[in-house]
């Protein structure tokens, strides 16, 4: 009863309601991708409230916020996408108690058994006959895919010996990437993966997108330990996450 009042307290206390906010969203150490300023976050809860201080939160894909509003101070969250204002405190349900600060992200293997990667339910780059086998998970909302992919598009002229297989790994941060990854596949077209990349609006999945293929990938992903998009799998079953640009994987793949 003590903790549930507790509970009932700190979301009394500083409760914001949802609001919708701009901006957009990949995976894995979520900060090392995403950040936000307490100036931009000022701009955002313009009117809201004001904003003292912005830290990573210790749930992914959320910031703390430390704000102010008529004399009190609380704390809120912020979603990465910078669309959704959440109030009140977080609680560890476990152990009924407040969380506190953010714990370490779990270390990404470095290493995956290269025969656990199959070329099926996969786009092709570069040399179908290549020798050099090089895999990609991406996400086809993801822009820092977006701007890997330009880097790949160099790295098979730099490389002719290499076939690039590019496995579709929606994160559930993006919510439409799901079915984007479904008519990708489905169409096995790398035109509209850059398309969806430029921003640009794909059809809707039909009876052709079947969910196997995205499905299998994410469970892929999931048992070999990758969290984040990109992430590079190299021939010898190294695994480099993150944006990298075309000469480094190049160098990589000595």
């Amino acid at each position: 009863m003590k903790q549930l009042a507790l509970l009932a307290l700190a979301l009394f206390v500083f409760a914001v309601p949802a609001r919708a906010m701009s901006g957009g969203g990949c995976g894995g150490d979520c900060a090392s991708c995403h950040s936000i300023t307490v100036q931009e976050a000022n701009t955002l809860l313009k009117d809201l409230a004001v904003v003292k201080e912005v830290k990573p939160a210790a749930v992914r894909g959320l910031y703390e916020l430390t704000l102010e509003k008529e004399g009190r101070t609380g704390t809120a969250y912020l979603d990465y996408g910078k669309k959704h204002l959440i109030g009140g405190q977080i609680y560890d349900i476990s152990t009924r108690q407040p969380v506190g600060a953010p714990r370490p992200a779990a270390k990404a293997p470095e290493r995956v058994d290269p025969s656990k990667l199959k070329s099926d339910h996969s786009l092709l780059m570069g040399n179908p006959k290549g020798k050099k086998k090089l895999f990609v998970f991406t996400d086809p909302e993801c822009p820092f895919c977006a701007k890997m992919h330009a880097e790949l598009q160099k790295l098979v002229t730099m490389e002719p010996d290499l076939a690039i297989y590019i496995k579709m790994f929606p994160l559930k941060m993006h919510p439409h990437a799901y079915d984007k990854a479904r008519v990708i596949l489905g169409e096995n077209s790398l035109q509209l993966l850059e398309k969806s990349y430029a921003g640009g609006s794909l059809p809707a999945p039909g009876p052709q997108d079947g969910k196997k293929a995205v499905d299998d990938t994410m469970r892929l992903a999931e048992s070999i330990g990758i969290n984040a998009t990109p992430t590079l799998v190299l021939p010898d079953g190294r695994i480099a996450p993150g944006f990298q640009e075309a000469k480094v994987i190049k160098e990589l793949l000595k």
